[in-house]
């Protein structure tokens, strides 16, 4: 079995390690990529008995996203999940959907009227495929048992208005290592799972909304505690995300900050017991 390269793990503003992470019999890696798509969300997860789970595609073209796929040797997803129907999460869903046999495919129960959303629903036909519900407590069927995933959100239903709270919330568990990934998810979802008791301190937080200042409370934080925090984001971009409120709150809980608009496409791999980082380019 052939040996990974040493992966560079940015531990600290300022500071480099080198983490060398082996692939073979006795280690085997979950790895989440957050794909660098501009002002938008893209995660491709491979777990450690090798199934494929799609988080979010970009934006409308989702071309960027099916060439990283291809880079990775991808050849089916078992997975994939729309947190919700924005353009900048679904946009390229409809070309992922295209170019790889998808097994199964679940988004929140809410429709929208753009394009970007019909183009998605039109390729879930065309596939033959049905969308499945993500909400609260639904588990996906994953015949790799070392992963535990499951929805946490969103636990309620909100106005057709509201897209964002509506995002589906995922949270993973591998081992010793937790990953949650939040989409678009605003303050009050957040006061939604934080009220049922579904929140739990985790290694690595996808930040939602691309730190928006809605987003990422210090409520939430108190409770998620993240370790590392990834915002996938534009650079320039006209939101102005991230917003300093959310930068500091992370800052709050000493927690190492990951930036798609900095350091590119960026890689977290899990061992099970620790987690290493890999980036794109530097800061």
């Amino acid at each position: 079995m052939k040996l990974l390269k040493p992966i560079t793990s940015l531990v600290a503003a300022g500071s480099l390690l080198l983490t060398p992470v082996w692939s073979n019999a006795a280690t085997k890696n979950l790895a989440v990529h957050f794909i660098d798509v501009g002002q938008g969300d893209s995660i491709y997860i491979k777990t450690p008995g090798g199934e494929d789970i799609i988080i979010d595609g970009g934006n409308k073209d989702g071309s960027d996203v099916v060439a990283y796929l291809k880079k990775q040797k991808v050849d089916d997803i078992e997975v994939m999940i729309a947190t919700h129907p924005d353009a900048d999460h679904i946009g390229g869903l409809d070309e992922v959907l295209y170019a790889f046999k998808v097994e199964s495919v679940y988004a929140p129960k809410v429709s929208h009227t753009t394009q970007a959303y019909k183009d998605f629903l039109t390729a879930v036909k065309k596939e033959k495929l049905t969308i499945k519900t993500a909400k609260l407590d639904v588990t996906l069927p994953l015949k790799d048992k070392s992963i535990k995933a499951k929805f946490i959100g969103p636990v309620k239903e909100y106005k057709t208005s509201d897209l964002n709270n509506w995002s589906a919330v995922l949270h993973i568990n591998y081992n010793k290592t937790n990953f949650l990934f939040t989409g678009d998810a605003e303050s009050q979802s957040e006061k939604d799972m934080l009220a049922k008791k579904v929140l739990s301190k985790v290694d690595v937080l996808k930040v939602g909304h691309h730190g928006a200042k809605e987003t990422t409370t210090d409520a939430f934080l108190k409770v998620v505690q993240p370790k590392y925090a990834v915002i996938s984001v534009g650079a320039k971009n006209s939101y102005k995300h991230p917003t300093n409120e959310v930068l500091n709150r992370l800052k709050n809980v000493k927690a190492t900050v990951y930036r798609t608009d900095k350091h590119g496409s960026i890689v977290v791999s899990s061992d099970g017991m620790k987690i290493s980082i890999k980036t794109g380019k530097k800061g």
